[in-house]
């Protein structure tokens, strides 16, 4: 069994000086040694004073900070395992992922103080310690409970342990613990850190929300292990990111709908840009309109795919390839094993759709107290993705869209994505969803959800029209729904069962 070391402690000592986290919203900077130091204060605290074990967990609740890292590696160094919760969820969902993950204490910034409370009737002893503004009435102040602390380094322990577990996003359901280990982590390092070239040099922008995996690992944790600097945005602001781009960002990772706000933006055709040598996206299918607005500013953004399960770095394009494979997701990475099957379970050739395989060490080992469910979705250590996909001559691979998403349209499979990506590039289309619903004479017929541009005008026939040019008439939507925005969540994801329960009906 392999080991690992405590990262921090161990770039701490190579990188002391080096600047470690920007934190955008307080301008505070720490080095690799104030960052360790306030990380191993932290974790002492919770060892000590609260009287952690190993194994037991807690939760925190904030937006992106820099104190959000330090308790990630504070989890680490006291062999605890971090549950990242969802701000944007309502008390009651919360209170399940409490009740599932049962923390014996939370971290909670300022904002979330009120939300803190009302969890911790389910939290074992009831603990908290709280940070960036006024401190509820039981809870510890951070900055006091860390002053008042001493460092601690984490035991070398192995890399299967679990370091922090992510809930789903609970689209087909009730959310699911997904376990992370230090060995998903380390591949994801080599998964994407090998093919973007990342060194001590770089400095990303982090403000996906550090409650999904992006927000964990693309890149900061990358960033961390290189010895780069990693700047935290507390929430994606399109002006405030053209800000932090211009003044120090070398890589850059969003999803779909980040890079179609920051595109929608005023100031897109004159910010400074250039600073950036690498683009990168995942967590949805990147409208191709999109990626050519972008390159016709000279930038290439790299499409990748990886999910929650798998740390999360699976795919991603080739610099070289990212306009001409424009679609695509890429070349699976180093560390990481893929296949395409039917629903037998047979290999499929290249060009044909089926169930995305994965497998390999960044795969998650499982569900939090789930095993039932984990057997069904991993077998012999190949993880079933629910996700279409398809893989080209070339060996660039495509994700079609998910398995539950498709739909059937007088006897002939039809992906929304495929669709949306055709109304995406309709001038007045600012946001565009497909959803299957029920037709006596087809079995189901495509329903657009669209959202139109600031100002643009365009008729329900008009968008029909414009698909009907370029599309195989049973993939054509058979009606139009105009919306102000499409729900999504905060990965950027369309809530498609949102857009089915409220336009769904046929």
């Amino acid at each position: 069994m392999s080991l690992t070391f405590d990262w921090l402690a161990k770039r701490a000592a190579l990188s002391a000086g080096k600047t470690a986290l920007v934190d955008a919203a307080t301008g505070r900077e720490y080095t690799y040694r104030e960052f360790d130091d306030r990380a191993g204060r932290l974790a002492r605290v919770w060892r000590e004073e609260w009287g952690l074990a190993p194994g037991d967990r807690v939760a925190i609740l904030a937006h992106n900070s820099s104190e959000y890292f330090e308790a990630l590696f504070a989890a680490a160094k006291a062999e605890v395992i971090l549950v990242p919760l969802n701000w944007r969820l309502a008390v009651p969902e919360l209170e399940g992922i409490v009740a599932d993950a049962a923390p014996r204490g939370i971290v909670h910034d300022a904002e979330f103080a009120d939300t803190a409370g009302a969890l911790l009737g389910g939290i074992e002893g009831g603990r908290r310690i709280a940070y960036g503004g006024a401190v509820p009435d039981g809870a510890a102040d951070y900055e006091a409970a860390l002053a008042a602390s001493a460092p601690m380094e984490m035991a070398p322990r192995p890399d299967g342990d679990t370091w922090y577990i992510l809930y789903t996003a609970g689209t087909t359901g009730r959310p699911k613990g997904v376990i992370q280990t230090f060995e998903m982590a380390l591949a994801n390092y080599l998964n994407i850190g090998i093919p973007i070239g990342l060194t001590q040099d770089d400095t990303s922008l982090n403000l996906l929300p550090t409650f999904h995996s992006g927000g964990l690992n693309l890149y900061a944790i990358p960033t961390f292990l290189a010895g780069g600097t990693a700047i935290v945005q507390k929430v994606f602001d399109p002006a405030e990111t053209f800000e932090l781009i211009k003044d120090r960002t070398t890589l850059f990772f969003g999803v779909p709908a980040v890079y179609l706000f920051l595109s929608q933006h005023p100031d897109f055709d004159t910010a400074d840009l250039s600073g950036v040598r690498s683009w990168a996206c995942g967590g949805a299918p990147m409208p191709v309109p999109l990626l050519e607005r972008y390159a016709a500013r000279g930038i290439d953004i790299r499409q990748g795919f990886g999910m929650t399960e798998t740390g999360p770095t699976v795919f991603l394009v080739d610099e070289a390839h990212a306009v001409s494979k424009a679609g695509s997701v890429g070349l699976p990475q180093m560390f990481v094993e893929v296949r395409i099957v039917d629903r037998d379970g047979n290999d499929v050739p290249p060009g044909q759709n089926g169930e995305l395989l994965i497998r390999g060490p960044g795969v998650t080992p499982g569900y939090w107290k789930l095993p039932e469910v984990t057997a069904e979705s991993i077998e012999d250590g190949w993880l079933h993705s629910g996700d279409v996909a398809v893989c080209d001559e070339d060996g660039y691979y495509a994700i079609v869209d998910r398995w539950k998403d498709m739909y059937i349209s007088g006897g002939e499979n039809v992906y929304p994505a495929e669709v949306e990506n055709v109304l995406y590039g309709h001038p007045a289309v600012a946001e565009a969803a497909v959803i299957g619903v029920a037709s006596e004479r087809w079995g189901e017929v495509g329903r657009a959800v669209v959202a139109l541009a600031e100002g643009a005008e365009a008729t329900a026939e008009d968008l029909i029209a414009h698909c009907a040019e370029r599309l195989a008439k049973f993939k054509v939507p058979a009606s139009v729904v105009f919306v102000d925005a499409l729900p999504r969540n905060a990965a950027g994801k369309v809530l498609k069962q949102d857009l089915r329960a409220d336009h769904g009906a046929a």
